[in-house]
């Protein structure tokens, strides 16, 4: 399993970084976890066509995660024409949010109709999905308070990465990492503290008990990036490749 860090930033972009997006390969597939809004342009820089892409995971609906959609619709019906079908898997509420998003950002071209079709499949939390050949169950994760948030945890290849979208500290994390090989974290703040992010010393007191081989540390607030010296635990940043 070969994981490219898209976009390793918070929705403020702080330090210059991209929104979150990961590009996740292996011999017979390859797929996002994620789609913020300049993930089209991370592929782009890194020259990764964006027909490669089997299928998108969707953690929840905030921009920073899923407002790429758009951009990567237009790039498949008029930059790299796709013709194969495009998986897009998330929470409850999906396509109608997806969709409306694209009306929103494009108008009337958002009418025309597509060269390939999209299969929008809502999961389950808890319930692990078969989505074109990779193990996806997606878990429950606090970040809002109306809207169904997941993190994930995928099996490919004989290997496991759990992804915690965003969050505060919350069990599953402890219940999901489990076993696995590496577990991308979101560490969003250094001091302060939130129920729907989660902070640096939190994940400190927490680290024995997640049972994850390697633990990495992304979507990196303003805080943690200027005590980034301090932080005993490997962060990610744009354009990183993690061999699993």
């Amino acid at each position: 399993m070969r994981i490219t860090v898209l976009g390793s930033g918070d929705a403020f972009n702080s330090g210059g970084r991209r929104h979150s997006g990961y590009l996740v390969e292996s011999g017979r597939t390859s797929f996002l976890l994620d789609c913020g809004a300049t993930t089209l342009l991370a592929l782009k820089d890194l020259k990764i066509p964006a027909e490669r892409i089997d299928f998108i995971a969707i953690s929840h609906m905030h921009g920073d995660h899923f407002g790429g959609l758009p951009f990567f619709f237009l790039e498949s019906l008029y930059q790299q024409p796709r013709s194969r079908p495009l998986v897009i898997t998330g929470p409850p509420n999906l396509q109608t949010r997806v969709e409306s998003l694209y009306r929103a950002m494009f108008g009337e071209l958002a009418e025309r109709p597509l060269t390939f079709p999209i299969v929008y499949r809502e999961l389950r939390a808890d319930c692990t999905a078969d989505v074109e050949r990779v193990e996806l169950t997606p878990f429950v994760v606090p970040h809002l308070e109306k809207e169904t948030c997941f993190g994930y945890r995928v099996c490919l290849d004989g290997k496991t990465l759990v992804y915690s979208g965003d969050c505060g500290w919350n069990e599953n994390l402890v219940r999901y990492s489990q076993g696995s090989d590496v577990f991308i974290c979101e560490c969003c703040y250094f001091d302060s503290q939130t129920p729907f992010h989660l902070s640096y010393p939190e994940l400190v007191r927490e680290r024995d008990r997640l049972g994850c081989q390697r633990l990495i540390l992304s979507h990196l607030g303003r805080e943690v990036l200027t005590h980034q010296k301090e932080v005993g635990f490997e962060c990610a940043h744009d354009g990183w490749v993690i061999e699993v």
